[in-house]
């Protein structure tokens, strides 16, 4: 049968190591509970190994280890795969869930959504047809029309799970655009593309919205001209009167109003705008109301602090993000619609995909509703978690962190060498470190303090400018982040402040002499 013995074991090892035994498969089981439960361990030992948020490692220092890989040269097996990725990756990635990370908006993640990752990678559903993920559409549907629910909407409501806000950001810009052109200008954009009036249309903004409204109307064709931001009030918020000038003003100069934005839960300040307001002027001026919503959305969560979000029902659209406030792994997050017959304006039907056929039918076609086609059934971790948790529990983590901040806020007040900038309705807070009869450039100082604690990577804030001056800030998301840690974050704070204050009056000392 073996003309050699080199052929005989070549069969020997063809039938005890399969050549495909990399791909999932029912006969590949035990080389998938292998290289998962590999895995497992290396994510225990980033647990365990990481006593602060960060490395503190720099690119020049990292950058050179990845000269060596060659990726036709592989490793025979994970624990070689793994100690490579440690080196390269685990031993400095930011640990969003330590105490002491309080820069962005990065939340910790809840256990049921990181169990349902495995499943949602390893069945790997695409949520954009019926006839590609079944019970996936269904459930996706279903948190839809809870999270709706929640917001205030009627049955009419709808939605779809996007990449993150930005994503929906657009499509409620998209919306916005498009529902204007067809209902005042029957154009229809979709099929014609923009009309003549487009360069007039206009958004409104406040000056503190994020900044992908702007990006937003770039791609959408509208220029970022077309965004107009409103200045705020004292508290950080979209001030109502000034946008009415400002519609006003467009108007007289041969502009077109299309849309008005509302944020609740500012980046920089966690300040919600008067939407209930906002509403009332875009009724006015005859405007799509889009809610971004990324940040604040967890107050949907809480009873104790859900009025700050009244007026969010009235929006035509509102953007969601899941993976910042409601504890979900990126990517997680919402767009939702006041009325599903909104999502006409975006549909389009392939034969070999989603059919009209198919709406006859009644076979629910995700896709219809996204801007994406191939999806992640990133609804099953919420679905786990919801399941597992309840909204109850979520939202008492989302009262610690309000009430945190706020006691973070008056630890600052009350302390005379920090100045802070705003009272938050949520959980940011701009500040900096300004010790009294303080001679130096105190932006320098605070930029200082901030890059000397990220290269020692023992607490992690963020740094923003207001009014051209750059400030520290505070974004808890955290619920195990404590008063006292926070305490301890302050004493670094000072005491980089108060070694950048040393350093310039050495170099002080050095030039006088």
């Amino acid at each position: 049968m073996f003309t050699s013995d080199l052929e005989k074991h070549e069969f020997i090892d063809f039938l005890t190591e399969s050549p495909t035994k990399e791909i999932f498969h029912h006969e590949n089981e035990a080389e998938y509970l292998h290289a998962v439960g590999k895995v497992t361990q290396a994510v225990k030992k980033f647990l365990n190994n990481n006593q602060q948020p960060f490395s503190g490692i720099s690119p020049a220092k990292l950058r050179p280890l990845f000269d060596s890989i060659e990726f036709e040269k592989t490793h025979d097996n994970y624990d070689a795969l793994l100690k490579e990725v440690e080196q390269l990756y685990t031993s400095h990635a930011v640990a969003f869930h330590h105490p002491a990370y309080i820069a962005h908006l990065n939340c910790p993640i809840v256990i049921p959504a990181v169990a349902a990752e495995v499943m949602i990678s390893a069945i790997n559903s695409s949520i954009d047809t019926w006839d590609q993920s079944a019970g996936g559409t269904l459930i996706e549907q279903k948190l839809i029309e809870w999270t709706c629910d929640q917001v205030g909407y009627s049955k009419k409501a709808d939605g779809i799970f996007t990449s993150g806000g930005t994503q929906s950001n657009l499509m409620g810009l998209l919306l916005a655009r498009d529902h204007y052109s067809i209902t005042a200008l029957d154009h229809n954009i979709k099929v014609e593309g923009l009309p003549r009036e487009a360069s007039r249309f206009r958004i409104f903004v406040s000056e503190k919205a994020h900044f992908s409204i702007q990006k937003n109307a770039s791609l959408l064709g509208l220029g970022e001209n077309a965004v107009i931001k409103i200045k705020t009030d004292r508290g950080f918020r979209m001030n109502t009167v000034l946008l009415e000038d400002a519609i006003k003003r467009e108007i007289a100069q041969g502009n077109i109003p299309i849309a008005i934005v509302g944020t609740a839960g500012t980046t920089d300040f966690g300040n919600i705008d008067p939407l209930k307001e906002l509403a009332g002027i875009s009724k006015k001026y005859n405007t799509w109301f889009h809610i971004d919503a990324a940040y604040g959305c967890g107050l949907l969560l809480t009873d104790k602090y859900r009025s700050l979000l009244d007026g969010i029902e009235c929006a035509h659209s509102v953007t969601v993000d899941y993976h910042k406030s409601f504890f979900q792994p990126v990517s997680s997050s919402g767009f939702l619609v006041q009325d599903k017959n909104f999502f006409n304006l975006i549909t389009h039907h392939a034969d070999y995909l989603n059919p009209k056929d198919h709406d006859e039918d009644g076979l629910p076609n995700q896709v219809n509703k996204s801007i994406q086609t191939t999806r992640r059934f990133d609804a099953l971790k919420l679905w786990f978690t919801l399941r597992m948790m309840g909204r109850k529990k979520l939202g008492g983590y989302f009262d610690t962190i309000i009430e945190t901040a706020a006691k973070i806020a008056d630890l600052l007040h009350s302390d005379h060498d920090f100045e802070l900038m705003n009272e938050s309705d949520i959980s940011a807070l701009v500040f900096r470190y300004r010790p009294k009869n303080l001679r130096l450039d105190v932006c320098a100082m605070n930029q200082y303090i901030k890059k000397t604690m990220f290269n020692q990577g023992k607490a992690l804030v963020a740094g923003t400018k207001i009014n051209q001056q750059f400030y520290l800030k505070f974004t808890l998301l955290n619920p195990l982040t404590t008063i006292s840690d926070i305490e301890n974050i302050i004493k670094i704070i000072k005491k980089h402040g108060n070694e950048y204050v040393r350093l310039n009056q050495v170099s002080a000392d050095f030039r006088r002499n």
